[in-house]
């Protein structure tokens, strides 16, 4: 979930209804906000928010049913997610392909950090920014190249 997401925030009640039944259905119940943990995007592949798995022996399937209290308690109690394909292994979240997505996502989350940093807090102009990361790319593929 992401804390602006307007879905996201109409979710959150059936949620946290769902949460209080986590205990007697035998699982856990979390929410991952994906602002502070960008990395889960690449490795999960989220393209929508919110967006729900069932994780159960290392296996990974999508959720895509009605999102109310009772339709996840059925979900779970009646163990519906065993119908639903697993994610393949390709583009589980521990395979290689998935954490190197994921790697991508947070550097691309650090070279904003540093563009944020050098425009607001070191004071240099936008094009500025944008000038010593172009430089430091030639240089990296020079480096590179020899």
């Amino acid at each position: 979930y992401a804390p602006w997401c307007p879905a996201c925030q109409s979710l959150q009640p059936e949620w946290e209804k769902f949460a209080e039944w986590g205990e007697d259905l035998e699982v856990n119940i979390a929410k991952v906000d994906v602002t502070e943990q960008p990395g889960l995007s690449g490795r999960f592949i989220i393209t929508a928010l919110p967006t729900i798995y069932h994780c159960k022996d290392g296996e990974f399937r999508r959720y895509q049913g009605a999102r109310t209290k009772t339709d996840f308690i059925n979900f779970i109690s009646d163990q519906e997610w065993k119908s639903i394909e697993p994610v393949s292994s390709w583009f589980g979240p521990s395979s290689f392909l998935m954490s190197s997505m994921s790697a991508l996502f947070q550097l691309s989350m650090w070279i904003r950090h540093c563009h944020n940093y050098l425009t607001e807090n070191v004071g240099i102009p936008v094009w500025g920014s944008y000038a010593i990361f172009a430089l430091a790319t030639l240089f990296s593929g020079l480096i590179l190249g020899l």
